[in-house]
């Protein structure tokens, strides 16, 4: 498990599918990207899209992303993207009460377990006391970080 942070924008993007009965249907599918700008974002889906599209492609909508790490796994069979909001707690020493800040993170894995399992292992090299509050899957189809080897 490795993890990449970097600044992310989710695409959505409209293309032209080849179905399983050799019918073609236009499909809208979301992509994350590394792009600190809309434009490098644009830029990015359309580039590492070029190679799997043939016919009507368009970049539908970007948003900015919540997460700012994603823990990537190197197991093949590894091939779904969940959402998981942690909660750091952290003790104000001025009331001696203990505060919650929330961090999004997008974790690669097979399934909701797993992904935790993912979270444990990458959070349990820190000092950090935290609370897994919810691990959701996504509906990404794939992640391009500028470090990608896709």
């Amino acid at each position: 498990m490795k993890t990449v942070s970097g600044t992310f924008k989710e695409c959505i993007i409209t293309l032209e599918k080849v179905m399983e009965d050799g019918s073609q249907k236009k499909v809208s599918e979301k992509y994350v990207v590394d792009a600190i700008t809309f434009g490098e974002a644009e830029t990015k889906i359309t580039e590492e899209m070029a190679s799997y599209v043939s016919g009507e492609f368009g970049v539908d909508n970007i948003n900015p992303c919540k997460f700012r790490e994603i823990f990537v796994s190197d197991k093949d069979t590894d091939d779904t993207w969940y959402i998981a909001r942690l909660a750091f707690i952290v003790l104000d020493e001025k009331t001696d009460k203990e505060k919650k800040s929330r961090v999004h993170y997008l974790v690669q894995g097979c399934s909701v377990n797993d992904a935790m399992k993912s979270i444990d292992e990458v959070m349990g090299k820190t000092m950090i006391d935290y609370v897994i509050e919810k691990v959701e899957e996504t509906k990404y189809v794939d992640v391009f970080t500028h470090n990608s080897s896709k």
